[in-house]
């Protein structure tokens, strides 16, 4: 499940990934959400949560956030996970290669610095 958390405004979106992300998730939450921000504002900022309850996605859903992030490269100025698995991690970095935004990966205990950096400008 994602949760569109309060401090989102403007081009920041800041998620809490809760269980396991779904299809469903990115089609009706995530994907609007940020060709929305991608519309309005030229480019996203993009920081998600990743709890202990966090179980990871769906097979449709990781088809989803590839296919997204492919077309989207070049639209995320910031894009940063705070927790997970180190498999997340190391999947943020790879992204990285093809994305010209800045990408950063967090521990879990360090939410502000997360926030704080994803706000920065």
């Amino acid at each position: 499940m994602i949760k569109i958390l309060p401090e989102s405004k403007d081009n920041i979106l800041i998620l809490d990934a809760i269980g396991k992300l779904t299809d469903q998730d990115y089609k009706e939450i995530l994907i609007p959400r940020l060709d929305k921000i991608i519309d309005n504002y030229g480019t996203a900022r993009l920081l998600i949560y990743m709890g202990d309850d966090f179980e990871g996605w769906e097979a449709a859903a990781l088809w989803d956030d590839a296919r997204f992030g492919l077309a989207h490269r070049n639209d995320f100025e910031k894009m940063a996970v705070c927790g997970g698995p180190k498999w997340v991690d190391w999947g943020l970095k790879l992204a990285g290669l093809a994305m010209s935004g800045e990408i950063r990966s967090f521990p879990r205990d360090d939410r502000k610095s997360a926030l704080r950096w994803i706000i920065s400008h």
